[in-house]
């Protein structure tokens, strides 16, 4: 078996240590996953940006000694930005644009000893929860390349179920980690609000909607960069309460016997297709086998038309100040032409909120902050469905030229469970458990308290263990 194949499907942990005890080069890993990218972006248009000239030069310098030292990974091509490289948001108007600087999340990647060997294909400025850009084509999933990978991190997340890397940069507004990681069957961990810098250009995004990661193929992988890259760094407006140990340290710890609620509705009132209720149910009872305590039901009082609106209206501002703001940094004036016709009407949408709404609708969120983690209170846990359906075909969110928000109504029915750990600023992690009839991956999500990570980590390392979720491969892989 040829060496890219061999190590397409190990983690990034295993990975590293292949390169501390010398039985291979960081050399020869990056190698390995330039060829498998190669032999299958072309199938998944996963990767847009390729680096590997950069990648193989970092590979044969010196490293740092860190957790994942000669690791190959990817960046998505959104927010975080790696000095003189092409940062696109996924957007004509910035496809030339070059970042001159490494945000700080990209140095601590660095200092983790990871090698960024490409970007990543993220629907224009993150908007939609699937990676379709007119300025990349879409991204395919790799379990069935007809269906969306979900988004915005769609092409990290097909990238790691396809063996390309084993873990890659991703980052949620709204459920861009979760998401594709449902829809591609990987891990993704949104951690609580403020854990991972997102300096030096940004203090935060959306009012601390936003925050940055990873998708992984293993809960320790994951555990293990959320150390190296997490905490404050100077001048953060707030942070994270700091965790009670290292993250790696929860994976393999004994699991207390957990209080964990279980929600199959939707509080939208959005239908949930019957296989993600299946998931549910059938995580609900892998907790009882486990030994812990499951409880039917959260009751979900709040006033669900406020939080969509509120949610909206900071939505369409940020939009409005992304589009800005890059424009400010490249130098360019913004115009219609440049855009995807759902990301103009976004931004004339947010300009025409005014300060007073947007502060309102930020109040009228965290009041209804308050109101669910007191919900949530009671459990160490909350399970509910990643999305309520399963991966959807390409083209669902497509807008018509005379319905511009088309796609992001659509969008809506996808994300009223993602959306919660967003406003709220709660870690949620979605979990690769359950594979429908037709061999697609429906993920379950479970939220922890804030700050409480660490619960989420052990509860998914002892999953992991109970239902193996490497083995799988999809259709298309290296």
């Amino acid at each position: 078996m040829p060496l890219s194949d061999e190590l397409a499907f190990k983690d990034a942990t295993e990975q590293s240590e292949l390169v501390r005890s010398g039985q291979l080069t960081s050399s020869e890993l990056v190698d390995a996953a330039i060829n498998r990218a190669q032999s299958v972006n072309p199938s998944l248009n996963a990767v847009v940006t390729p680096m590997y000239d950069i990648a193989r030069r970092a590979a044969g310098g010196p490293l740092p000694e860190g957790p994942f030292t000669g690791v190959p990974f990817l960046l998505k091509d959104l927010l975080a930005s790696y000095e003189g490289v092409r940062m696109t948001w996924g957007s004509r108007f910035l496809a030339d644009y070059i970042a001159t600087h490494d945000s700080e999340l990209v140095t601590r990647q660095k200092r983790a000893g990871l090698i960024t060997v490409g970007k990543t294909n993220t629907p224009e400025f993150g908007i939609l929860c699937t990676t379709e850009p007119e300025l990349f084509g879409p991204c395919r999933n790799p379990w069935d390349t007809q269906r969306s990978t979900g988004g915005s991190s769609g092409g990290s997340a097909a990238a790691v179920a396809a063996g390309i890397v084993p873990m890659a940069h991703a980052n949620d507004a709204g459920g861009s980690i979760r998401i594709p990681a449902s829809c591609c069957g990987v891990f993704g961990m949104k951690p609580t609000r403020a854990r991972n810098p997102m300096g030096p250009d940004v203090g935060d995004v959306f009012g601390g909607f936003v925050v940055e990661h990873a998708v992984t193929r293993s809960v320790r992988d994951s555990a293990a960069l959320l150390d190296a890259t997490s905490g404050p760094c100077l001048g953060d407006p707030y942070c994270a309460p700091a965790p009670v140990r290292p993250f790696l340290s929860e994976v393999g710890a004994k699991v207390d016997r957990l209080r964990i609620a279980f929600i199959t509705e939707a509080p939208t009132g959005v239908p949930v297709h019957p296989d993600c209720v299946a998931a549910v149910r059938e995580a609900a009872s892998l907790c009882e086998e486990l030994g812990h305590e499951v409880v039917d039901g959260v009751p979900l009082d709040y006033d669900i038309n406020t939080i969509v609106q509120s949610f909206m209206t900071i939505y369409a501002a940020g939009n409005a100040w992304g589009v800005d703001a890059n424009a400010l940094v490249a130098g360019k004036e913004p115009a219609p032409d440049q855009f995807e016709p759902l990301t103009w009407a976004l931004y004339e949408m947010g300009r025409q909120v005014s300060a007073p709404s947007y502060l309102m609708a930020m109040t009228a969120l965290q009041l209804t902050s308050r109101l669910i983690a007191d919900t949530f209170e009671p459990y160490d846990a909350v399970l509910t469905p990643t999305i309520p359906e399963p991966p959807p075909p390409l083209g669902t969110f497509d807008s018509p030229p005379d319905n511009p928000l088309a796609g992001l109504m659509r969008a809506a029915l996808v994300v009223p469970f993602t959306t919660i750990a967003n406003f709220t600023g709660l870690p949620a992690m979605s979990v690769p458990l359950y594979w429908s009839a037709e061999g697609l991956p429906i993920g379950t999500m479970f939220y922890g308290r804030f700050g409480d990570e660490g619960t989420l980590f052990r509860l998914a390392a002892q999953l992991e263990e109970a239902r193996p979720w490497a083995g799988r491969r999809p259709g298309v892989s290296a």
